[in-house]
């Protein structure tokens, strides 16, 4: 997501924003759920995946709104 950035601005970020750290990690948390239920391993419903879905680019996006801002 992140790979025209560094390492250390990404780990900077993550250890002086509390709300990128957690939006960061909300985001990992729906990635996995979205890949486990692709996988059939986490059984839900299709409007369930499409939320989670929808929920997980909404994160994406603010992410990388954040990231533009804040190394700016």
């Amino acid at each position: 997501m992140f790979e025209d950035r560094s390492q250390e601005e990404l780990e900077s970020l993550m250890k002086n924003n509390v709300e990128f750290r957690q939006l960061y990690y909300h985001h990992q948390e729906l990635d996995k759920k979205v890949s486990d239920a692709e996988l059939g391993v986490l059984p839900i419903g299709d409007m369930e995946l499409s939320q989670m879905k929808r929920d997980k680019l909404a994160a994406k996006e603010r992410l990388l709104k954040m990231v533009e801002t804040l190394s700016a």
